[in-house]
C-alpha cells in the first residue's frame, strides 16, 4: 500500500492472520460481555456492561471471561487471515494498476474482502457464538464444547455439516459492513492525518480509534442479527429475526450493547493495526528495503 514494491500475496495473508489472533487475545473478554448482551432479547434493556460482566465473573470466575478463546482464535486464523490479505493484495493491485484509490473505491475493496473472509470464517463464527453464550444457558442446556474442533466435530454429526454455515448470509451482510467501514476508513484516516502526525504509532493509534468508532456504529445491527440467527436452535433468516426485533423490542435494541461493542472493536482494531504495521515494517527490514512511506 505504499511507494514499494507490493509485498508478496501469501505474505499479506499471513501478517493478516498473525494480526488478528495476537489481537483477539487481548480483547476477548469484552467480546464475550458483548455477545452475553445480544443475546439478552427484551431483557438486554435492564442489562449494563457492568452487570453482564459481573454475572460472568460470579458464575464463571476469571477464566470465564476467555470461554471459547480457541474458537475465537480459530476463527481470527480463518476470516481474518482471509479478509486482511484479500484487502491489501487487493489495494496493491490497484494502486499498480490504476493508482491510489479514493475513499469509494477502499469502501468497495473492503467489502470484498469482508464478504470472502465471512463465507471462510462462518465455521468458527458459529462455534465462537455458541461457546461464549454457553455459560448464560441453564446447566440442562449447555452444550459444553470443550474447544473449537470438539464444536466443530460435535455440530456436523449432532446437526450435520450445512449447520457450520448457518446465517452465513447475515455472517457476509456483517462482514462486508465492518470492513467496508474499517478498513476503508483506517486507509483514509491514515492518508489525512499522516501530514500532521508523521508516520509512527501514535499515527496507528489515531487512525484506528477513528475506524473502530465508525465500525461500532455501522456495524451493531447487523452483528445483532448475526448472532441471534446464530445461537437460535432453528435456522431462520436474517429478515425475520431483524423485524422480529424492531417489532418486539423496538429499533433501538438495534443498538443494544453499543460499548462492549466498541470497547471490543476499538482495541481490537487498534491493536489488529499495530500489529499489522509492525510485521510489515518488521518484513520489510527483514528484506532489507527502505522504510514505507504511504
Amino acid at each position: 500500500m505504499g511507494d514499494q514494491k507490493p509485498i508478496p500475496g501469501y505474505v499479506n495473508f499471513l501478517i493478516g492472520g498473525a494480526s488478528g489472533m495476537l489481537a483477539i487475545c487481548v480483547v476477548q473478554p469484552a467480546d464475550l460481555v458483548k455477545t452475553r448482551m445480544q443475546l439478552l432479547g427484551p431483557k438486554a434493556k435492564e442489562a449494563t456492561l457492568a452487570s453482564v460482566a459481573r454475572g460472568v465473573m460470579a458464575k464463571e470466575g476469571p477464566l470465564g471471561f476467555y470461554t471459547g478463546l480457541s474458537a475465537a482464535l480459530f476463527r481470527q486464523a480463518t476470516y481474518t487471515t482471509a479478509r486482511l490479505g484479500s484487502f491489501n493484495v487487493l489495494f496493491d493491485y490497484y494502486k499498480v494498476s490504476y493508482g491510489t484509490p479514493n475513499f469509494g473505491t477502499k469502501l468497495v475493496l473492503g467489502m470484498m474482502a469482508g464478504g470472502a473472509g465471512a463465507f471462510i470464517g462462518n465455521p468458527a463464527e458459529v462455534a465462537l457464538i455458541r461457546m461464549t453464550a454457553d455459560g448464560r444457558l441453564p446447566p440442562d442446556q449447555r452444550r459444553n464444547y470443550k474447544h473449537i474442533f470438539n464444536a466443530l466435530g460435535r455440530i456436523t454429526r449432532e446437526e450435520g455439516v450445512l449447520t457450520l454455515w448457518r446465517g452465513v448470509a447475515a455472517t457476509i451482510t456483517r462482514a462486508m459492513v465492518v470492513n467496508g467501514a474499517q478498513l476503508s476508513t483506517y486507509t483514509q484516516a491514515r492518508e489525512m492525518l499522516l501530514p500532521s502526525l508523521g508516520d509512527g504509532m501514535f499515527l496507528h493509534f489515531c487512525s484506528s480509534m477513528v475506524a473502530g468508532a465508525v465500525t461500532s456504529w455501522a456495524s451493531l445491527p447487523v452483528d445483532i442479527v448475526k448472532t441471534r440467527v446464530q445461537n437460535a436452535a432453528k435456522g431462520t433468516s436474517q429478515i425475520q429475526v431483524f423485524f422480529k426485533i424492531i417489532r418486539t423490542e423496538g429499533p433501538l435494541t438495534l443498538w443494544s450493547g453499543f460499548l462492549p461493542t466498541f470497547a471490543k472493536i476499538g482495541p481490537h482494531t487498534v491493536v489488529t493495526f499495530i500489529f499489522m504495521e509492525q510485521l510489515v515494517a518488521l518484513y520489510r527490514r527483514l528484506n532489507l528495503e527502505p522504510p514505507k512511506q504511504r
